[in-house]
């Protein structure tokens, strides 16, 4: 692949022309490139599979690209667009890296390449039966909150824009 650099005569083309493409960076850089040839290519099962995620991804990430400022706010001053960023944060689900009682209270720590939108916290009993129920406030540093007054087995789960779900008992 070629970089062009101040060519009056290709500045701006994209497209192709023939078995050349010309591909027009964010930063304004122009590309060149044969065509490529995919007449020949069998995808495997995997492959399908994730062509399969990319369009769905890809669908969520048009929509939210115009409907969530997060996204725009961290392409803000990069070369990437927010569709860039929400395409990311559909393929990223959230991490819970720690889960904490003290006091009457659960603490959850909590991250996401994008935004944590919201952790809920399960108290289960010995059956596996839900006791209490509720959705964590965020507190310093991506840690979530609950005040809890019943004893058993935690559960948290972390929800991103994406509508990503990650679960970790304690």
């Amino acid at each position: 692949m070629a970089k062009v650099q101040n060519n009056v005569l290709v500045r701006g083309i994209k497209g192709s022309i023939g078995d050349v493409v010309f591909r027009v960076m964010p930063d304004g850089k122009t590309y060149v490139s044969g065509k490529p040839d995919f007449s020949s290519r069998k995808f495997s099962k995997g492959q399908k599979n994730h062509q399969s995620r990319f369009k769905e991804a890809a669908a969520y990430a048009r929509q939210a690209a115009k409907t969530q400022p997060i996204y725009a706010q961290l392409a803000a001053g990069t070369i990437q667009s927010p569709y860039n960023w929400a395409l990311s944060d559909w393929f990223h689900p959230p991490v819970i890296h720690s889960i904490e009682r003290k006091e009457g209270r659960v603490r959850v720590h909590a991250t996401d390449n994008v935004l944590v939108a919201k952790v809920v916290i399960s108290i289960l009993d010995e059956e596996g039966n839900v006791v209490e129920k509720a959705e964590g406030i965020r507190g310093e540093d991506d840690w979530w909150e609950v005040v809890c007054a019943s004893e058993g087995k935690i559960v948290a789960e972390a929800w991103d824009l994406a509508g990503n779900v990650t679960r970790k008992d304690s």
